[in-house]
């Protein structure tokens, strides 16, 4: 099987390379640029390989967008401190919702509803909702590209539901199907985006249980981030217009 490449970069606008890709599994990078072909430029080169090439880049994509480090210690939060990020923001939190289950919607009583062929019974008045209509008040953003599979799995509809809630307190929902993700190149992980300088990446266990939230400030990763949601922002429904492509599941 040969590698999965994830884009990282370039500054080369729409001509297609230099660019800058890396093997998801081990971190090697792959550079995309002009060949080296002149016999009398590639004889002044050391100890060439059988089956090497050479691409001529700019120095500035390597200061963009190069990895500065390796085997970087993950930045772990609490939830009480990752809580106070929705407040603390300055302007846009973004969010890349990609689970298929998210076992603390089932605890909820508003899940046993809708999952009973019920009305959930949104709360408009509780703390969550309160606060977001606060920060929003305050000209913060609130986003969200939820990726769906087909057919949805029950934990999906349900959140296409909440996306009503969500809506009604300023958030801005919008929807793609997993395959489009795919197509896109959209990563599997799930984060928060904060100001377009900070990730807050969730992770979970085999339970489908949030375990912990790792802040990552890498600016290469970063820029990859800002990236991923330009793109799944663009290509994405709004979710009043995704309800009329979600077939029912009676």
């Amino acid at each position: 099987m040969g590698r999965r490449l994830r884009y990282i970069g370039s500054n080369s606008g729409n001509n297609g390379c230099p660019t800058l890709y890396e093997d998801v599994e081990t971190g090697e990078v792959l550079v995309q640029g002009d060949a080296v072909t002149d016999p009398d430029e590639v004889a002044q080169l050391r100890k060439i390989k059988p089956g090497e090439g050479f691409v001529v880049v700019p120095r500035v994509l390597l200061a963009d967008f190069a990895p500065r480090d390796v085997d970087r210690e993950p930045a772990l939060i609490g939830f009480e401190e990752f809580d106070g990020m929705f407040e603390n923001f300055e302007h846009t939190a973004f969010r890349l919702e990609t689970r298929r289950r998210y076992r603390s919607d089932e605890q909820t009583e508003t899940y046993r509803r809708f999952a009973a062929g019920k009305a959930p019974g949104w709360d408009l008045e509780d703390p969550w909702c309160l606060s977001r209509r606060e920060q929003v008040a305050l000209g913060k953003r609130f986003e969200r590209v939820r990726i769906m599979d087909s057919p949805p799995t029950p934990g999906q509809r349900y959140l296409l539901d909440n996306s009503g809630r969500n809506s009604a307190v300023g958030e801005d929902i919008r929807y793609l199907w997993r395959a489009d993700a795919a197509r896109l190149g959209l990563p599997d992980e799930d984060a928060w985006l904060f100001d377009s300088r900070v990730i807050a990446l969730l992770h979970f266990d085999s339970d489908d249980d949030l375990t912990g939230v790792e802040l990552i400030t890498n600016p290469v990763q970063v820029a990859r981030a800002c990236q991923v949601r330009d793109a799944a922002w663009h290509f994405a429904t709004t979710y009043r217009a995704f309800l009329t492509e979600v077939p029912s599941d009676v």
